[in-house]
């Protein structure tokens, strides 16, 4: 059972709201600092941290290096708005294939 206890009918948290909301404010650090800390400019954090832009990978990297955690566990975040958002805002054109025609996959790694 792969459940989360998060409110599925919420939008996840996005990584620029957890910089904003937490980490700055905690370390008593500006937009300014951390842009020039990551090495990016800082509009590219302004633009994060307003959610107006996805994290990217380097993006991530960045953030991780510099307060000693993983690229892994900001890329979640993106990751879970990314879906969330497919899921609540855009309808997909597409239905899963039947059971049968899937069955056949399982056939072929079984060979």
């Amino acid at each position: 059972m792969n459940e989360s206890l998060r409110n599925q009918g919420r939008r996840p948290t996005h990584s620029g709201a957890v910089l904003r909301e937490d980490v700055l404010p905690a370390l008593v650090m500006s937009q300014t600092e951390l842009a020039t800390l990551l090495g990016v400019s800082r509009f590219s954090v302004s633009e994060l941290i307003h959610e107006k832009r996805a994290l990217s990978p380097s993006m991530a990297t960045r953030i991780a290096t510099l307060f000693n955690t993983t690229p892994e566990s900001w890329l979640h975040m993106q990751q879970a708005v990314d879906l969330w958002e497919l899921g609540h805002v855009k309808a997909l054109d597409v239905q899963p294939l039947p059971a049968s025609r899937l069955a056949a996959l399982v056939d072929a790694k079984a060979e």
